[in-house]
């Protein structure tokens, strides 16, 4: 028996929640290599077609992806005391989310499409904060956003153990502070 195309497998729909969860847990499993779109149709139970009702390509998944794990470093980072404190509160919080899902920033290093939405957001959030308090402000806006991937994913060797990614994330933030201290002088 055959089904038409596009169609579920199991003659069931699939909802945007259902192939975004599907799909980071792919990444998080398997890494960037690991999440296609006939492995997250075959995880899901539906044809790859159907998929694309949800999601435009690989790389707009991994923007809604993007959107749904890194939408929450921007909430109420406005509400900072100043520049410098919203560029420590902005990149805390992205790091936090680069720990929690590292496969996901790699799979979007992997796929410059993908740098949109979310991302972008933070991305041109932290360059204006930084253009309140340097004219170095793209400079030192890639410092710190590498700062945070590198810190972010060094930590996936550590993910096993609590008490050192507790540690290592302390350290970043006392890096992060001391990479910050010329402008909290200003």
């Amino acid at each position: 028996m055959t089904r038409p195309r596009g169609r579920p497998a199991r003659g069931q729909g699939v909802t945007r929640d259902a192939i975004l969860d599907a799909a980071l847990a792919l990444l998080d499993e398997d890494g960037d290599a690991g999440l296609t779109m006939r492995a997250l149709a075959a995880r899901l139970g539906v044809t790859p077609m159907s998929l694309y009702h949800h999601v435009t390509d690989r790389a707009g998944l991994l923007r809604a992806l993007s959107d749904r794990l890194y939408g929450d470093v921007l909430q109420d980072a406005d509400a900072a005391a100043g520049p410098v404190d919203g560029v420590r509160v902005l990149l805390t919080r992205y790091h936090d989310a680069v720990v929690a899902h590292p496969q996901l920033t790699l799979a979007i290093f992997a796929e410059p499409a993908a740098f949109a939405g979310a991302s972008r957001e933070i991305t041109d959030r932290l360059t204006a904060l930084l253009a309140a308090v340097t004219p170095a402000h793209l400079l030192w806006r890639d410092i710190l956003v590498d700062h945070a991937h590198g810190s972010g994913l060094a930590l996936i060797a550590a993910r096993a153990d609590a008490a050192r990614v507790d540690a290592l994330r302390e350290a970043y933030r006392q890096a992060l502070d001391c990479l910050l201290a010329p402008f909290s002088r200003g």
